[in-house]
């Protein structure tokens, strides 16, 4: 009887000690109590251990900004921890209804690295690391690193991109500079309507050459790419540098020959751009043919691959849109100067039905085989015209396949004739039907909303992979 009593009495104890525990917890949580009970214990903590201090000042002696203060401040901030500060700041973010928090002086956060505890203190122009001696060995040159690779992920994740003109200063003796304004074209791989693997393929050569540092540099070539865009105008060749600029998060540097005033010019505006940039040139058909610029044939060769180019154009891709290359001096177009030939056709019938499909959300329709028999009698029209048709006829798919076939009939008499054949793209002076299986047809222009991308096959015999020549080349 005894015993049971005991067992009865023990029970009602513990029942009691697990349900104080939680009315006290239940407590300190409610009256913000644990956060009082956190720093005391932490101070507690500190009487028993031995902790050195690392300042990472704002400015360096030169009053230089302290590269590693940003990336420690934006490693901090992306940290979840900062929401358990009794101060932390809001803002909005980039996205619509996006709120951040950010670090509120004197805050104090708590960090985790191989079982260490690591606290940051945010004083005023200082950011302090407090780590315990015993772990500052085994963790402080790991965790640095590990700062530095996170930072850099979020950086080049949240870094918005610029789109710079060149403009012209008469007030300043320099002449030429950069003027930016953010870079907010919508254009992505992902708005193409592409093939999936012919898409993939596309994407696999630019995150291929973004990765290229190391083979680039063991073949003693600049770590840059270069790309000629040709077609009539409106197939899309400036919505397709739009794409490239948004896949590869670079900045975009478009240069308008007509405001250079010499090849000194030029080469001090190429000084300025920055890495992981597209410089653009746009038209150079055009500004060599009407000799409507003042740069010379060579200062244009010196952009492409002199030593200027050599010594400031890493993790670079130059892209020239031109509207025929037939009349253009081969040195331009050799390899070298010129990496990848994309070929950009007016409109086919294949594409005319991704149009169709996109903007009045038809895949098929009774005027489909009227459309096709204009296509086959060789008219034709750019992606862009025919896109605008409908958009301005979208209320009623019937009316605007009408109007486009209106237009066919008229306006494309003749156009598509150039177009019937093979489609290629060429590179390093080669016909490749592997890399792109078909020429390109992209809709939109550079300053439209959407693009759209087309490629059809213009040979299945033949095999040419870029990437894998690439990796041959790297074995």
């Amino acid at each position: 009887m005894t015993i049971v009593y005991n067992q009865l009495f023990l029970i009602f104890s513990l029942s009691l000690t697990y349900i104080f525990l939680f009315l006290f917890r239940v407590v300190l949580i409610k009256t913000g109590l644990i956060y009082f009970v956190k720093k005391k214990w932490r101070s507690i903590e500190d009487c028993f251990h031995v902790y050195q201090f690392f300042r990472v000042p704002e400015f360096n002696e030169s009053m230089q900004r302290n590269q590693l203060y940003h990336k420690v401040l934006v490693y901090l901030n992306s940290l979840a921890s900062i929401e358990d500060s009794d101060f932390t700041n809001l803002f909005s973010g980039k996205k619509p209804n996006e709120i951040v928090l950010r670090l509120n002086p004197s805050q104090i956060i708590e960090d985790g690295f191989l079982g260490a505890k690591i606290f940051w203190i945010n004083e005023e122009k200082n950011l302090v690391l407090k780590i315990r001696k015993a772990d500052k060995r085994r963790v402080l040159r790991p965790y640095l690193q590990h700062i530095h690779t996170v930072s850099d992920e979020i950086s080049e994740k949240n870094r918005e991109l610029k789109l710079y003109v060149n403009v012209v200063d008469n007030h300043d003796d320099r002449k030429g500079r950069w003027r930016s304004v953010p870079f907010t074209h919508p254009s992505s791989f992902e708005t193409l309507a592409m093939e999936s693997d012919l898409k993939n393929k596309v994407k696999s050569d630019l995150s291929t050459f973004v990765k290229a540092k190391q083979y680039y540099h063991r073949l003693g070539r600049v770590w840059k790419r270069s790309y000629l865009l040709y077609g009539p105008s409106g197939t899309g060749k400036s919505s397709f540098i739009a794409a490239m600029a948004n896949f590869l998060s670079y900045d975009v540097y478009d240069i308008d020959l007509s405001k250079v005033s010499d090849d000194s010019e030029l080469k001090s505006l190429l000084l300025q751009s920055t890495t992981k940039s597209l410089i653009v040139i746009e038209d150079l058909d055009r500004y060599l043919t009407e000799k409507s610029t003042a740069v010379s044939l060579s200062g244009i060769l010196s952009l492409m691959d002199g030593i200027l180019t050599s010594s400031c154009g890493e993790e670079r891709v130059m892209v020239f849109t031109m509207n025929g290359k037939d009349h253009v001096d081969p040195a331009i177009l050799r390899p070298g100067r010129i990496d990848v030939h994309l070929h950009f056709p007016l409109c086919n019938f294949s594409s005319f039905k991704t149009l169709a499909n996109s903007y009045l959300g038809l895949k098929d329709h009774k005027l489909f085989p009227h459309v096709e028999e204009i296509f086959q009698n060789g008219a034709s029209l750019s992606p862009a015209e025919i896109s605008e048709l409908m958009i301005a006829n979208r209320n009623s798919p019937t009316r605007a396949l009408k109007t486009v076939i209106n237009a066919l009939q008229t306006d494309g008499d003749g156009r598509g004739a150039s177009n019937i054949g093979r489609r290629s793209v060429e590179v390093n002076g080669e016909q490749s039907g592997a890399f792109y299986k078909e020429g390109i047809n992209v809709v939109k222009e550079f300053k439209k909303l959407y693009g759209l991308l087309r490629v059809k096959s213009c040979r299945q015999s033949q095999s040419f992979d870029l990437i894998s020549r690439q990796n041959e080349g790297s074995r």
